[in-house]
Order: C-alpha cells, then structure tokens, then sequence
C-alpha cells in the first residue's frame, strides 16, 4: 500500500512521501511564518526519538507559489520538525513540533 502522506491543515502543514517506501519525503509549508510574510523559510527537523532528536538541521526551504517546501532523504523511521524564519521567528505547533512517521 502506498503511503499517502500526512497533513495538518489547519497549521499549514503537509508531508508528502516521493516513493512507495517513504523514504524520500517533501514537507510543504504554508502555515503561520508563510502568512506573515517571511522572506525565507527553514526547516528544523531531527530524526528518532522525538524526545531526543539526532541528525539535528536546518534546511533551506524553496519558496513556491503555495509556499514553502524541502524534500528530504529520511534517515530513520521519525522525523520531528519545525520551522524558522531569518528573523528567528518560530512556528512549532505550539512548542509540541510536528512528528511524521513512516510505516
């Protein structure tokens, strides 16, 4: 069964697997930052324990028409993410991050 991603909606939030073992994904952005008029957009992720993140980046977001988006290579099973802006403006769904999980 091909997995068909996941989304929170309502924060702007959508994740999108790029092939039938999710391991390549893109996180699409459009939520508070995008609405406030960033310039740029990072994508703060770890992978693992969503309590202790390992392999910690910032990625460099794309700016698209619909917002933001960073494809990724997942490193292991749990990717825990937030997002930043240049001006250290954070969105992290209210200090609970995001937590997407391949099957």
């Amino acid at each position: 069964m091909y997995n068909q991603g996941w989304s929170d909606h309502p924060r702007g939030v959508h994740v999108k697997p790029l092939t039938p073992d999710g391991s390549d994904v893109t996180i699409f952005y459009n939520g508070l930052l995008h609405r406030s008029g960033a310039s740029q957009v990072y994508l703060h992720a770890g992978f693992g324990d969503p309590m202790h993140w390992s392999i910690v980046e910032d990625y460099r977001m794309q700016h698209t028409p619909e917002g933001w988006k960073k494809t990724l290579n997942m490193e292991d099973s749990k990717l825990s993410f937030c997002f930043r802006d240049t001006s250290e403006n954070w969105d992290n769904n209210n200090g609970h991050n995001w937590v997407y999980t391949t099957s």
